[in-house]
């Protein structure tokens, strides 16, 4: 006879969590094993890979957080509230200041590291704020409109931002600061660069994704999505562009053409609940995604094969990360909901 496995079995045998009182707004792994989850309440919550178990608490914002990411030196992690606070908060809890903005929300965050440099992006308003490891700002420039996504290409030569028509490309190294514009009227919500950093795609408030290719400024429309998409990602060679906003998991080809006059495909859907957020595997062709309803599952996307992380009914899914080695995986809710499953060979 058959046994039914449960929904929540992967949860159950390979992972850790936890249940808070506020919103989980983001998440992140250092490069040490340490997930951190930034939450409404202005706390970042901290889990290491060495002691699953035990949960440490940082008050890091006086106030909301509002983004959270790994802090480039490998080690800790970087969060901007809306008390105007650039912090960081290493893998014991202690916290730090790494910049002050005053009353300006630091509402958006990029990070970028290689041997030679360590880069931290921060949206503060209309203005991009550039700065290193240790928080000295490097340069800072002004946008048209609020700044909504940041994302730096592959080898942190560049740094592109979106905002209400269009977005803009700064070279980190530039002197002069004069952007290329990519415009296209509207009101763009987020941004992705592909690996290869000759495709930029935005996501927008019309529930749809524009892109341009940056060689000779072709216009990419992606639209069809009930919803506002809220995350994209690219897989590790740029091949899928996977996003959020719809019923499913939305894949668009970005080889042999496309995505314009291609079809995406669609994987884990059929429920009637959107798909909330998601994240592409760092070193595989698969995809992590959450759903309105809690659902987290792991889809396979060559073979379409799906693998249900936990079951639904904890809210819907806010953030997901994955460790830079592939093997751990973290996710957060809206209900508070915090876990972080362990997927490395055993």
């Amino acid at each position: 006879m058959g046994e039914t496995v449960s929904a929540d079995h992967i949860l159950e045998t390979r992972g850790t969590s936890a249940q808070f009182d506020a919103h989980v707004i983001a998440c992140a792994f250092d490069r040490q094993g340490v997930a951190a989850f930034g939450l409404g309440d202005g706390t970042v919550r901290l889990n290491a890979r060495a002691t699953p178990l035990s949960w440490l608490n940082a008050d890091a914002h006086d106030g909301g957080l509002l983004a959270l990411a790994a802090h480039p030196s490998g080690q800790g992690f970087v969060s901007g509230g809306d008390d105007g606070a650039l912090i960081r908060t290493a893998a014991d809890g202690s916290i730090s200041a790494l910049a002050a903005f005053g009353s300006k929300w630091v509402e958006q965050l990029a990070v970028f590291a290689d041997a030679k440099s360590q880069l931290i992006a921060c949206g503060v308003g209309k203005k991009l704020v550039l700065l290193d490891g240790k928080g000295a700002i490097l340069k800072s420039v002004e946008h048209p409109s609020t700044v909504t996504g940041i994302a730096f290409d592959a080898k942190g030569k560049r740094v592109a931002t979106s905002h209400y028509n269009g977005a803009s490309l700064w070279f980190v190294a530039s002197k002069s600061d004069n952007p290329r514009r990519l415009e296209w009227k509207g009101s763009h919500t987020g941004i992705a660069f592909n690996p290869d950093g000759d495709h930029v795609v935005t996501s927008m408030q019309e529930n749809s994704l524009h892109g341009w290719r940056l060689t000779d400024g072709q216009h990419m429309r992606m639209s069809g999505y009930p919803s506002k998409t809220n995350a994209m990602s690219f897989t590790r060679n740029g091949k899928w562009l996977a996003s959020s906003g719809a019923e499913s998991i939305v894949l668009w080809p970005f080889f042999g053409g496309g995505p314009m006059g291609k079809s995406p495909t669609e994987l884990a859907g059929g429920d009637d609940v959107l798909c909330s957020y998601l994240a592409t595997h760092p070193t595989q062709e698969a995809v992590a995604a959450g759903f309105n309803d809690g659902l987290m599952v792991l889809a396979d996307i060559n073979n379409a094969r799906i693998l249900p992380i936990a079951a639904p009914g904890r809210g819907a899914v806010t953030a997901v990360a994955w460790s830079a080695d592939g093997t751990h995986l973290a996710f957060g809710t809206e209900t508070g909901f915090c876990a972080v499953v362990d997927f490395s060979k055993r």
